[in-house]
């Protein structure tokens, strides 16, 4: 039993009733460090280092509750004490170190592998800004800096440092632990997070503008710096050879510590390279072998048998490429080992589609990645099979022993425990606690589907979970939504392939339909969310878009009680807590066969949304698990797609002439947008690219799409069959936990200790 009041006595003398919701945080804040600082660190031999460019672990203390068995006790005595958890939350920072789904991705795998028992940290860098706060300025994105680290937040200094060399110079390190414990366990793993010591934040200017060159002072600031010109790349490369060289470090030290003679290296660690960013790594750990006496036959091949790569895109732009001469420039002392690597990998075959230095004098990431790691995996079926038989096929025809599928996950204990308390709740009355453990046990809930009761309690709790939306936007944003109306959520990243586009032409569609005279049964309620890249020009076209038709329609008097749109502003971690629970729709629309995975699709399964998507990603097995009367499936097929780019028979100008295509497109530069801040260029741009470029086929399947989004609203109200719909999409999302996928990591891949 724990007693809070003694603690917040201690600290501020005076007791919870008296204190503001700032001082009950870092009151909170103190009381599970400190409670975690007590657990032991994992001291089994082997251990996973899980490299990683983000880490997108979202805001901790409820999370953190949770998972060290302290969350109910703490509630029910702050409620004794008229104060509220979630409010109290409200005053934290979100860690600000990552942006997408590579990096919620990885802190769910964090979470899973401590809770699982295994050994295995995280490392990555301490980003001051991350990748940026979005805020909405005459209906554009705004980039500023999002400033999260505070004299007090989750990030402990280490007194472990080192020296990174670069070209001519070298930096000091420093570390920053954050605490992962495991659900429910006695040990802890930590998430390192290097840092430089002479970084500076004051030199940024004007929104996210940096001096690119001072690397002293600018390495750790943001996460994915602007690449669009040469110096952003060279910072790129400064920053992740910075980020494996720290890490190259540390597990050598550690393994050493343990008494490791480094001949035996890959019976202490293995190294999860989480896309091509951590890269180097594979180089750098051969190198400092050396330099400790091992021949370099023999670091490759120890090198060669701890390395696993996980490879989450077929997108080029995401396959990393550096010009040789850029590496030459920042880690000249690196490149004999990149170039060796590549004429062993040239005697195997001599070819340009697997070479790792190419004819231009590229060095391919990816590519010294399969030839020196022992393990390359895709993360969903669908994505793996396009690896083996199309993207990657060269390798695959090289080494098919070392391609294997490990389906993302995401952790319960976030997105259903502490997102969803009150489903969470009756879930555990109904069910027992066995799916916190084993999220396979809400199989169980399939006896429910057709128990009246239980799907009033359904109704009941989605529209607890509307109302807390909507309560939370009008706080955060002035803005007022209707909890009664359909929510359709499309939260991710903004990029073409995404196609939020797509799902803009619909709401032009429907508000054009509605001015036709066609009133929906029930108001409809459009949510996007998610940051474009800062040099990515079409992306923040589409934002631009949304935001002024979301105008147009507030403005409009026959439109606005039927149809609103929503942008939620920095869509993170938190927004992300607050609108998955609450969606009737989940928006998983990307071109098929160019979506790795994705891992909202699962949120937004596990929380009672159903799925309107392609067949891409991780949506196949969704649908494989729930069958066709449970999902809305609709556009071309992921092979139909990929002969299209092969054979270039995709043509847009002939889909925009289609009397269903044409008007939407025409709307986006019509009078009404221009007259609600419409910008002439952002939508002439963005329309030109739609008729004539379309790179990622938006008009491929937008007619489809309308067609079947209008099918899945006219589904909607049949209450009865929409929440038989949705228990079943509940029972079969069990398999969609990070504890499985990880579980598989380690079966597979790993090979650690579960003892």
């Amino acid at each position: 039993m724990i007693n809070l009041q003694n603690f917040v006595q201690t600290m501020y003398a005076k007791c919870i009733e008296d204190c503001s919701d700032q001082e009950l945080y870092y009151a909170l804040l103190a009381f599970t460090k400190q409670r975690s600082e007590a657990q032991c660190t994992n001291d089994q031999k082997k251990k996973v280092y899980y490299i990683s460019a983000e880490f997108l672990i979202g805001k901790l203390l409820s999370n953190n509750l949770i998972n060290l068995g302290l969350y109910d006790e703490v509630k029910e005595q702050l409620v004794a004490a008229g104060k509220d958890l979630i409010a109290i939350e409200e005053m934290e920072m979100e860690p600000s170190l990552g942006n997408g789904g590579l990096g919620r991705l990885a802190a769910c795998f964090l979470d899973s592998i401590a809770s699982l028992g295994l050994n295995g940290d995280g490392v990555g860098l301490n980003y001051h800004f991350g990748l940026f706060r979005q805020i909405f300025e005459y209906h554009q994105q705004r980039a500023v800096p999002n400033n999260w680290i505070t004299p007090r937040s989750w990030l402990s200094e280490s007194p472990i440092s080192y020296q990174v060399q670069f070209a001519g110079f070298s930096l000091t390190s420093k570390l920053y632990d954050i605490d992962v414990p495991g659900y429910k366990t006695e040990r802890k793993n930590r998430l390192r997070l290097f840092d430089v010591a002479s970084v500076d934040e004051n030199i940024v200017y004007d929104g996210i503008d940096f001096d690119q060159e001072d690397i002293f002072r600018n390495l750790t600031l943001f996460l994915y710096p602007d690449d669009s010109k040469d110096q952003g790349k060279i910072l790129r490369i400064f920053q992740q050879y910075f980020m494996v060289s720290n890490a190259a470090q540390l597990l050598i030290d550690e393994a050493i510590a343990k008494g490791s003679n480094l001949h035996d290296l890959a019976d202490y660690a293995v190294v999860q390279i989480n896309d091509t960013h951590p890269s180097l790594v594979i180089p750098e750990l051969i190198r400092l072998l050396e330099l400790r006496g091992i021949a370099f036959d023999e670091a490759v091949a120890i090198v060669k048998s701890m390395t696993a790569y996980t490879n989450h895109t077929i997108l080029s732009e995401a396959l990393e490429k550096w010009p040789l001469d850029f590496l030459n420039m920042v880690v000249p002392h690196l490149v004999p080992f990149i170039e060796e690597l590549d004429r062993r990998a040239k005697a195997i075959k001599d070819d340009e589609s697997v070479n790792i230095i190419d004819n231009h004098g590229r060095v391919h990431m990816a590519h010294m990645d399969i030839h020196y790691g022992y393990s390359i995996n895709g993360v969903a079926a669908l994505h793996t099979e396009i690896l083996k038989s199309s993207e990657l096929k060269p390798f695959y025809d090289l080494y098919p022993e070392k391609f294997n599928n490990k389906t993302n996950g995401i952790t319960f204990r976030r997105w259903l425990m502490h997102a969803n308390p009150s489903l969470a709740s009756y879930l555990d009355d109904l069910l027992g606690h066995g799916y916190h453990h084993d999220a396979a046990e809400l199989e169980k809930f399939l006896d429910f589907k057709e128990d009246k009761n239980i799907k009033a309690k359904l109704e009941d709790i989605k529209q607890h979970n509307k109302r807390k939306l909507q309560r939370h936007l009008a706080k955060s944003q002035g803005v007022a939504v209707n909890p009664d109306a359909i929510f359709d959520v499309q939260i991710k990243r903004i990029h073409e392939y995404k196609r939020q586009q797509m799902n803009v032409l619909y709401v032009i569609h429907k508000y054009l339909d509605i001015k036709a005279g066609n009133i929906p049964a029930r108001p409809l309620t459009v949510f996007f969310g998610g940051k474009a890249a800062p040099a990515y020009t079409i992306a923040q076209d589409i934002i631009h878009l949304i935001l002024v038709l979301s105008q147009v329609i507030q403005n409009d008097p026959e439109v606005a009680p039927h149809l609103q749109v929503v942008m939620i502003e920095n869509y993170n971690v938190t927004e992300a807590s607050f609108i998955i629970p609450a969606a009737d729709i989940s928006e998983q629309i990307s071109l098929a066969s160019k979506e790795a995975s994705g891992t909202g699709n699962m949120k937004f399964m596990l929380n009672g949304a159903l799925t309107l998507g392609t067949d891409d990603g991780a949506n196949v097995e969704i649908h494989e698990l729930v069958g066709n009367e449970n999902i809305y499936i609709f556009g071309e097929d992921s092979q139909t797609v990929i002969d299209h780019y092969a054979n270039g028979t995709y043509r847009p100008s002939s889909f925009y002439e289609r009397d269903g295509i044409r008007p939407l497109i025409d709307f986006i530069t019509s009078d009404v947008v221009r007259q609600f801040g419409g910008i002439d260029e952002r939508l002439w741009r963005l329309q030109e690219n739609l008729k004539y470029n379309d790179h990622f086929m938006t008009l491929l399947d937008l007619e489809a799409y309308i067609q079947t989004k209008e099918q899945m609203l006219t589904d909607y109200e049949d209450r009865d069959s929409w929440l038989e719909k949705v228990i079943v999409n509940i029972a079969k999302a069990g398999f969609f936990s990070s504890d499985r996928t990880i579980s598989q990591y380690n079966e597979d891949i790993w090979h650690l200790s579960t003892k």
